[in-house]
C-alpha cells in the first residue's frame, strides 16, 4: 500500500524503514528537511493516490491535535487518518468527529516497541471501524512482530487503541519499579556479591523473566551500580492517565499509582531504584535521562 508518515522522529523514522522494507510505498513528512520527503505536509498529501492513508506519528496533545485539524482540510471523503502517537484515548473521539464531518475515517492505535521495533516489530493496539481498520491492515501486518500476536483491534470505539496502550504503560510502570526496588535492595547488601549476575539468572526458568529483565541486565552489565545514571525518571502522561482512569471507574491500582508517585519522588531527589527504571527506559526507548543513549536513543546529559 501507499501512505503518508507525519512525524520521522525515533519512532516514525524506523517505522518508515520498517514499511518501506516490507514493500510499501511511505511518504514522509518531517519538519527536519534532512529525513523528509516532502517540503511541506500538503505537498506529502499530494503526492498520495486516492483513498489517501496518513499516519500521525507526533507528540500528543496540541501537536496531534493541530496535526489532524490541518489534515482535515487537505484530505477529503474516503481518506483515512491514524493517529500512532501517544495521545490520550479522549481526544480520538474529538479527532474522529472532526474528520467525519467531512467524511474522513480515523484509527487510534497505540504502538509499543521503542528503538527496537524497526528489528523486532511493533505492539499495536487499535481503535476504530471493522472497514478503517481493514483499510490500513496491510500497513499494520508490515509493523507487528512475526507470529500471531503483536496486534489487536482492541475496539470499535475510537479511543479503544490508546486506552489499551494507557493501561499497557501504566503496567509498564509497576513491573520496572519493582525490579528497580529488587535491584537497590541486592544492590545494598554485603553478602551478594554478584548483582549483576543474580538478574541474569533470573532470565531463564522463572516466573518474572520479560524483556524488561533483559534490558536492566544489558544496563547493569555496563555500569553495574549504575553511577553513571541519575535516579530521575520522567512520567510521560500515560502513568497519570492510567490511574485517573481507574479512579473514575473505581479500579484499585495500588501498584500502578506507586511507581506513578515513585517517579515523582524521582523528580525530586536522586533515587537509587530509579536509576533502574531511567536505565531501563533509557535501552528500550532510547529514553536518555542525564546520561549517554543507548544506540538509536537521544542524548541529554543535563535533563
Amino acid at each position: 500500500m501507499e501512505l503518508g508518515l507525519v512525524g520521522l522522529g525515533k519512532m516514525g523514522g524506523n517505522m518508515r524503514t520498517r514499511l518501506r522494507n516490507a514493500g510499501h510505498t511511505v511518504i514522509g513528512y518531517d519538519r527536519n528537511p534532512d529525513v523528509s520527503d516532502a517540503g511541506s505536509l500538503a505537498e506529502m498529501v499530494e503526492k498520495l493516490p486516492s483513498p489517501k492513508v496518513v499516519w500521525v506519528m507526533v507528540p500528543s496533545g496540541d501537536p496531534t491535535r493541530d496535526t489532524v485539524t490541518e489534515l482535515a482540510g487537505l484530505l477529503g471523503e474516503g481518506d483515512l487518518v491514524v493517529d500512532g502517537g501517544n495521545s490520550k484515548w479522549t481526544d480520538d473521539q474529538a479527532n474522529a468527529d472532526l474528520l467525519a464531518r467531512k467524511g474522513i475515517g480515523f484509527v487510534d492505535c497505540g504502538v509499543s516497541g521503542g528503538v527496537w521495533g524497526l528489528k523486532n516489530g511493533y505492539a499495536l493496539m487499535c481503535g476504530g471501524s471493522e472497514e478503517n481498520v481493514a483499510k490500513v491492515q496491510p500497513a499494520f501486518d508490515a509493523l507487528k512482530p512475526e507470529g500471531d500476536a503483536g496486534f489487536v483491534h482492541a475496539g470499535s470505539t475510537p479511543g479503544a487503541g490508546h486506552f489499551s496502550k494507557m493501561v499497557h504503560n501504566g503496567i509498564e510502570y509497576a513491573i520496572m519499579q519493582a525490579y528497580a526496588e529488587g535491584w537497590e535492595l541486592l544492590d545494598k547488601v554485603d553478602m551478594v556479591e554478584n548483582v549483576t549476575e543474580v538478574f541474569n539468572s533470573w532470565r531463564e526458568g522463572t516466573v518474572i523473566r520479560s524483556w524488561l529483565l533483559d534490558l536492566l541486565v544489558a544496563a547493569l552489565q555496563e555500569d553495574a551500580h549504575l553511577d553513571k545514571i541519575a535516579g530521575y525518571a520522567a512520567d510521560s502522561g500515560e502513568g497519570r492517565w492510567t490511574v485517573e482512569a481507574g479512579i473514575d471507574n473505581g479500579v484499585a491500582m495500588p501498584a500502578i499509582a506507586a511507581s506513578l508517585f515513585a517517579r515523582f519522588v524521582s523528580q525530586q531527589e536522586d533515587s537509587p531504584a530509579m536509576k533502574a527504571v531511567a536505565a531501563m527506559r533509557n535501552q528500550f526507548g532510547g529514553h536518555a535521562v542525564r546520561t549517554e543513549a543507548p544506540p538509536g536513543g537521544d542524548v541529554n546529559p543535563t535533563g
